[in-house]
């Protein structure tokens, strides 16, 4: 047994020797590579830093916007963080109204004033017109036939006047009016039986199911959802996470070559939303086409919606317009269309509940207009000019998007700095909202300064974008308003109102969501107050 047990003693010692030896290699090469590699390397890049900054001055050619100082290999990305909409702003004040950062190997260019804006957007839109996308908008190829991030070609030129001629025209908006009216009463008969129960409100998600019927019934003629229902909180899950993985900052945009090994797991999780997505549309495509393949029950459809006009032209010509093409811009109406009203939603009713006072002053004005025992209808909408204030403070101060995301398709200046082809351009119209050389008290909520302003959202004044502007400019601009102006004045006619949670912070994403949702208790109005 002493044996044994020296034996054992021997080995171990053998192995503690073996370790220690081991380590005492790692230190020498992790010396070596602090001592001497890690200097040289920092060094040899220093020196191309500065001689081809040189170069580029002596050439009398224009250079790169300022920026931060750049770390080897990463560049700026610790700057920008997770919350880039505020890091940028922050270093926009000491680098100017457009910077350059280099994130990973891609050299980026932030703009943050209303003039630099107007170059990006309106001077040189014809070559910033590009989308940049992040790695989750490659998931099933979507980045090829994305209407939403596709590049402006012919294709997407056919596809917005689709949009444009069979959803989003004056005349089909105006014949969808009665349709968003019924979906506004579903929404109130719900929140009136919260009323009665005394239970809260979640108001994104009640919203997001507003929202998300509008559409469905304008593409399909069907409801996608209910207020009450799983079904429905599981749909918004998949969008909300959708848009909240589309942007996020992922190791694979900084780092191309690393794309394909998805390190964060960020494109396994859009992969499994899209795909749940695209499970729904094609079961309804599916149905749809079975249907149209009786022509006694064709006769019989007495509504002709957005999928019967798609469909067709895919009759016409399957190479123009193909099923597969179909999904991905039902996908693109869907996430556009519901997740960004629904959030600009709660963050106007989180501004309006957390100050009484405005929040009497709105209900004053429309229960004068709208007189007792009313409905708010849309006609409604322009003779409230306290409301369209308090909309356009909201999308000032809580842009749903709040970088706008283009891509340099070739060399350009703006302000005498180059803007390199294929650079990423970031507007980030979250900053300029809050710039105080062009508003006063910037971090306010304060819907009185448009009640004096003609500065307006619709993409011609640059202090306020936030549906952009030029050619790549969001479509669904006037059903966004006619719509989210609607629901923010019935809810205000009908109930006051108290919260339950109360916390302001954001959390980025493609879109910027609270980064607690808001529940709120709704009080029948003849309960506290009365006009």
């Amino acid at each position: 047994m002493s044996r044994v047990a020296t034996m054992h003693g021997f080995t171990d010692i053998c192995t503690k020797k073996k370790e220690a030896k081991s380590k005492s290699v790692e230190m020498g090469v992790m010396s070596l590579f602090f001592c001497f590699v890690l200097p040289c390397f920092l060094f040899f890049f220093f020196f191309i830093t500065v001689k081809t900054r040189s170069n580029s001055r002596s050439s009398g050619r224009a250079t790169l916007p300022p920026g931060p100082q750049k770390l080897p290999v990463v560049g700026n990305i610790f700057q920008v963080g997770y919350s880039p909409h505020r890091s940028l702003a922050a270093l926009a004040k000491t680098y100017g109204p457009i910077m350059g950062l280099k994130l990973g190997s891609l050299t980026t260019i932030v703009i943050s004033s209303p003039e630099a804006a107007k170059e990006a957007l309106k001077t040189h839109d014809h070559l910033i017109s590009a989308r940049t996308f992040t790695d989750p908008v490659r998931v099933f190829d979507h980045h090829e036939f994305s209407f939403a991030w596709g590049p402006p070609s012919a294709r997407w030129r056919f596809m917005r006047k689709i949009t444009t001629t069979h959803l989003l025209s004056t005349q089909r908006l105006n014949a969808m009016e009665s349709l968003r009216m019924k979906k506004v009463e579903e929404l109130m008969s719900f929140i009136n039986k919260c009323c009665e129960k005394g239970e809260g409100v979640d108001i994104a998600r009640a919203f997001f199911v507003t929202a998300l019927n509008i559409i469905s019934n304008a593409l399909f003629s069907t409801d996608f959802a209910t207020h009450d229902s799983k079904s429905s909180h599981e749909f918004h899950n998949t969008v909300m996470n959708l848009m909240n993985v589309t942007g996020k900052p992922n190791v694979g945009d900084y780092f191309p070559f690393l794309r394909c090994l998805d390190l964060q797991g960020i494109r396994k999780e859009a992969t499994i939303c899209t795909e749940r997505l695209f499970k729904v549309f094609q079961d309804i495509i599916d149905a749809r086409m079975a249907m149209r393949s009786s022509q006694t029950e064709r006769k019989e459809i007495s509504s002709f919606d957005m999928l019967d006009a798609l469909l067709d032209l895919t009759q016409e010509n399957e190479e123009q317009l193909s099923l597969n093409d179909i999904k991905h811009f039902l996908q693109d109406l869907f996430t556009a269309g519901t997740d960004t009203n629904s959030t600009t939603m709660e963050w106007a009713m989180s501004e309006l509940i957390r100050d009484p006072e405005m929040m009497v002053k709105a209900q004053s004005e429309i229960r004068q207009v709208i007189g007792e025992n009313g409905v708010v209808r849309e006609s409604d909408i322009s003779r409230l000019p306290y409301l369209q204030a308090i909309v356009k403070e909201t999308l000032r101060l809580h842009p749903p998007v709040p970088l706008i995301p283009r891509k340099s398709e070739s060399d350009v200046q703006i302000f005498g700095f180059l803007v390199p082809q294929n650079a990423p351009v970031l507007v980030n119209v979250w900053a300029i909202g809050r710039d105080s050389r062009v508003w006063e008290n910037p971090m306010s909520f304060e819907p009185e300064r448009f009640l004096i302003s003609e500065i307006d959202v619709k993409g011609k004044d640059f202090e306020l974008v936030p549906f952009g502007s030029g050619r790549r400019m969001c479509p669904g601009m006037s059903m966004a308003l006619k719509t989210m102006s609607l629901v923010l004045a019935s809810l205000l006619y009908s109930f006051d109102w108290k919260f339950q949670n109360m916390d302001m912070s954001d959390a980025y994403g493609v879109t910027l969501r609270k980064a607690k949702p808001l529940r709120a208790m709704p009080i029948k109005k003849s309960v506290r107050s009365s006009y």
